[in-house]
């Protein structure tokens, strides 16, 4: 167990951003199934703009890799051309 009140403080905080992470990572990742499930090209592209703001996100707070990033949006790119 810390001893000092700033290991305290700083225990609270890493928990506090832990969950924020958690909860925008998972959200993002809902966003992403949403593009792969949906059949409408219309639809999709736009879901697809959204989500690629979403990942963007949080590739510039280092919740998740550029690189995972990009090869999300490649993949969904290309379901998206895909569709009718």
């Amino acid at each position: 167990m810390a001893n000092h009140k700033s290991a305290l403080k700083r225990i609270r905080s890493n928990e506090a951003k832990r969950l924020r992470n958690k909860y925008q990572h998972k959200t993002t990742r809902t966003w992403v199934k949403r593009v792969r499930d949906s059949q409408d090209k219309k639809e999709a592209e736009e879901l697809l703009k959204e989500t690629f703001s979403k990942l963007d996100k949080l590739v510039k707070r280092n919740i998740i890799h550029k690189n995972k990033a990009a090869n999300l949006k490649s993949s969904l790119t290309k379901h998206v051309n895909g569709l009718n």
